[in-house]
């Protein structure tokens, strides 16, 4: 990889924080809503136990010499109340920010990772027609507090999966089934929803670009759509590509987000849904597309059964397909439409790990999904596309969410009833690639 390319991990505050309760922090949709939606009755009122034990997981991020870390701000936590601002809260990031750059760490904050504050949620959540003031005063908030230590933001994380789990399937928190409306009310719902998403987001950049101290470089993490070709003919390439980006997107697409966004283009039914006025406030300049990258989208059943799947074809604990070459062709397809670079926000594979006989975490699979998808990237640096980082998915084993802890995503091992941490094979196979800059 060409110098300067920042080697990563990644996770999300309520995934590892716990703390649910402490110094002040308030309730979010997560921790008020989640009984009887995850699997074992589990929640994330301890998870990793990272408020109280940062400086010994970024002590373990620098023996992996991590360039970045990129985390996330918890809402709640900083902004219990209406217009309140919990001290307490704030210092906890900017402990964690000073702790990563005394480790020679970039940290790299996303202000939305999915715990909305239930004080937003009574409100209407997403729908709410206040909240992108909202989410703007929280971002000066936190721009306020920890512009001087980081430079890269993320306004929100995956806000396909946040709207569509979250208020179309009802697997996610707020734990609504939007599947249960009739078509065009469900249509309209997810509608009002992102457009309130795009413009929380617009009105962030733009805190950020006239309150940050250090200049910031800004993005989103978004997840969507991507497709791979049947070959590398033009032919093959062009049809993956459109069916990347459909002009008849929904949220989710790619460009359902990222052409508001970015190109100040509104696709499919969007177009009766934003105002001009509205869209100039989307459209921000950004410094980076930020891209959550786990599989092809080749091989999804979503809704029904794909011919293209084959019987016995490797896959992750999450029973993902493991497709090496989608970053390769993720970063082609982005760059060509956007003209950004790439900073590859998640990737990542949930596997079976535990501690072995000798004491240690042994995941050869992970090493050989991290060797194929790596060579993706490192393909795509070969030819010149642009590319800022990779950022793993996670630094370590955490709360995943609806399937709570079965799912172990970590570079560490965290053993949840003693919350000892265990480097994997992985870990250490990880920081070689990194200490070599990826040869």
């Amino acid at each position: 990889m060409k110098n300067g390319f920042l080697w990563g991990a990644a996770s999300a505050a309520y995934q590892v924080e716990g703390a649910y309760n402490e110094d002040g922090k308030g309730l979010g949709i997560w921790d008020a809503l989640s009984e009887g939606h995850v699997k074992h009755g589990e929640n994330g009122n301890i998870a990793c136990d990272h408020y109280h034990r940062y400086k010994e997981d970024i002590a373990l991020m620098k023996e992996m010499g991590l360039k970045a870390y990129r985390f996330s701000v918890s809402w709640p936590r900083v902004m219990p109340e209406p217009g309140a601002v919990n001290q307490k809260g704030i210092q906890f990031y900017q402990n964690l920010a000073d702790e990563l750059l005394a480790a020679g760490i970039e940290p790299m904050c996303t202000l939305f990772h999915w715990n909305l504050p239930m004080w937003v949620h009574e409100k209407g959540g997403w729908r709410s027609h206040e909240i992108s003031d909202d989410f703007a005063a929280y971002t000066k908030v936190v721009v306020n507090a920890l512009s001087d230590k980081v430079r890269f933001w993320m306004t929100v994380n995956e806000p396909a999966a946040f709207i569509g789990s979250g208020y179309v399937t009802g697997d996610h928190a707020p734990f609504e089934n939007g599947l249960a409306k009739p078509m065009p009310e469900m249509m309209g719902d997810v509608l009002a929803l992102s457009k309130n998403v795009l413009l929380s987001h617009g009105k962030a950049v733009q805190v950020i670009r006239e309150h940050a101290v250090l200049a910031p470089s800004i993005g989103m993490a978004l997840n969507g759509t991507m497709l791979i070709p049947a070959s590398e003919s033009a032919p093959d390439i062009d049809a993956a590509k459109d069916l990347t980006f459909p002009e008849s997107a929904f949220f989710p697409h790619l460009n359902w987000w990222a052409d508001p966004a970015i190109l100040g283009r509104l696709p499919g039914a969007m177009q009766q849904a934003i105002t001009p006025e509205e869209l100039a406030v989307i459209h921000q300049p950004l410094d980076f597309f930020g891209f959550n990258c786990y599989n092809a989208s080749n091989y999804d059943e979503y809704t029904g059964p794909n011919p293209a799947v084959v019987p016995g074809m490797a896959r992750t604990a999450m029973n993902w397909p493991i497709t090496p070459e989608v970053l390769y062709w993720a970063t082609r397809f982005i760059t060509e439409r956007y003209d950004l670079p790439l900073l590859v926000t998640e990737n990542g594979m949930a596997n079976v790990d535990f501690v072995m006989s000798d004491g240690k975490v042994h995941d050869p699979q992970r090493i050989e999904y991290l060797k194929g998808y790596l060579g993706g990237l490192q393909r795509a640096s070969n030819e010149g596309l642009p590319l800022l980082g990779y950022l793993y998915w996670s630094v370590m084993d955490n709360f995943e969410w609806a399937e709570g802890y079965d799912k172990r995503f970590g570079l560490i091992y965290v053993d949840y009833q003693t919350q000892k941490r265990t480097r994997k094979d992985s870990s250490y196979w990880y920081a070689g690639v990194i200490k070599n800059n990826g040869l």
